[in-house]
């Protein structure tokens, strides 16, 4: 069910000035420019402090990402999913695995779902944090973004006791896990949302009420509904206009539907409302991450992937003295099984908008063709119309407010 967010409106002045006599003044902001956070370019017209117009354009980390994919087999490519969204990886990796599945026709036992929903909700967690905490750098309050900070580094702890990896984390396998959690991940888990409740709520009071900073984000870059659909916004930008999508609710995996959460939604389309949902949604998170602690404590313990030899590596220890399982490692290693022939999509909550993977088959050992639907190149391509008209200082924050990863930009 949608949840509005609570607003606090402000009474900033709004400023016109549009002499057409004024002479224009060309301004790059980016490839290197730090306000960017990446590495991507807009090419304004600037009157005075006001953007008259812009350009952007991207491309100056692009990695082929789509077609190194098409030249590797099935399961080497989560690494390449990490570098896509990096503030959020294992959502990515999920989504990776789960695309695969769905070709493969794998059915994932409901503890490995309720494992994989813990570490998507973390990682979701952790890119707001992010997001968040840098919109309020952007306007000139650096302590928020302190605040938060560790507590995102403690999810990375979380990472490390689960996968080793902490960044790029490489988590997962086509079929469940490498390894099941140990007690130590499921204890920090369980830390982590004693801890971390307080630390939000600290970092909500230092900026909901904040005059300052309302009357930053307050009506600025303010979207419809209608604008943000036509141009195929998702994720928590488009909450942020009042339409409550969310794929976790209206496609769910990973057993999402057996979930009690709430769609926080905005009213206005403004900074203010996208930083005011993301908040929430990290509300949301711990109410997930708690039902499925509760949930997985009633399952079988131990099982941390499916049945799926031809594409689960098996144990390292079993390749050393069984013979059969080391012709499966080879087999799995040289990528020597065959997929069927066939054409999938499948999307995730991603934490920035719905992230899909296009997948066709032709029946070989890699995908034929493979697109990535990247939520940060479609969410992008509306910040230089909507630049038009804004003061230099809230076009940076517009920009941090949509979560552009340049990774997943120019993927």
């Amino acid at each position: 069910m949608s949840k509005p967010i609570t607003r606090i409106s402000s009474n900033a002045p709004v400023f016109e000035d549009n002499d057409p006599q004024d002479e224009l003044i060309t301004l790059n902001i980016g490839p290197t420019h730090p306000a960017t956070h990446g590495v991507f370019q807009n090419v304004v017209q600037i009157d005075g402090e006001r953007i008259v117009s812009g350009v952007s354009t991207i491309g100056y980390i692009h990695r082929a990402f789509e077609k190194i994919a098409e030249h590797r087999p099935y399961y080497q490519i989560t690494p390449l999913t990490d570098r896509l969204n990096y503030c959020s990886s294992p959502i990515n990796n999920m989504g990776w695995h789960m695309t695969v599945e769905k070709l493969l026709d794998i059915e994932i036992p409901k503890r490995v779902q309720y494992m994989r929903v813990i570490v998507m909700e973390l990682a979701r967690i952790a890119d707001h944090i992010i997001c968040n905490g840098i919109l309020g750098v952007d306007t000139g309050a650096f302590s928020g973004f302190l605040y938060v900070m560790q507590e995102r580094e403690f999810i990375y702890e979380i990472y490390e006791e689960i996968c080793g990896a902490r960044l790029t984390t490489n988590i997962g396998r086509i079929g469940g896990f490498e390894r099941d959690f140990n007690e130590q991940a499921f204890a920090k888990i369980r830390e982590f949302l004693v801890r971390f409740p307080p630390v939000l709520k600290e970092f909500q009071e230092l900026f909901d009420r904040n005059r300052i900073f309302i009357e930053r984000t307050s009506n600025v870059a303010a979207v419809t509904p209608e604008e943000a659909l036509s141009y195929s916004w998702s994720g928590p930008i488009l909450r942020a206009t009042g339409i409550d999508y969310d794929v976790r609710a209206h496609s769910p995996y990973c057993s999402y539907e057996e979930f009690d959460f709430d769609i926080p939604v905005g009213t206005n389309g403004d900074v203010y409302d996208r930083f005011m949902v993301r908040n929430e949604e990290m509300w949301q998170s711990m109410r997930i991450i708690e039902q499925a602690l509760e949930k997985i404590d009633k399952e079988p313990k131990g099982v941390f992937h499916a049945d799926v030899p031809a594409f689960y590596l098996p144990p390292k220890e079993q390749v050393y003295t069984n013979m059969e399982a080391l012709i499966y490692h080879f087999k799995i290693v040289m990528g020597e099984w065959d997929a069927p022939i066939d054409e999938v999509y499948h999307a995730v909550e991603g934490a920035n908008g719905e992230l899909g993977f296009y997948l066709l088959s032709d029946g070989g050992r890699t995908p034929y063709r493979l697109h990535f639907r990247r939520p940060s190149f479609i969410n992008y391509q509306m910040f230089a119309p909507m630049s038009s008209g804004m003061l230099i200082s809230d076009a940076i924050i517009n920009m941090s407010s949509l979560n552009v990863i340049a990774g997943e930009l120019d993927a």
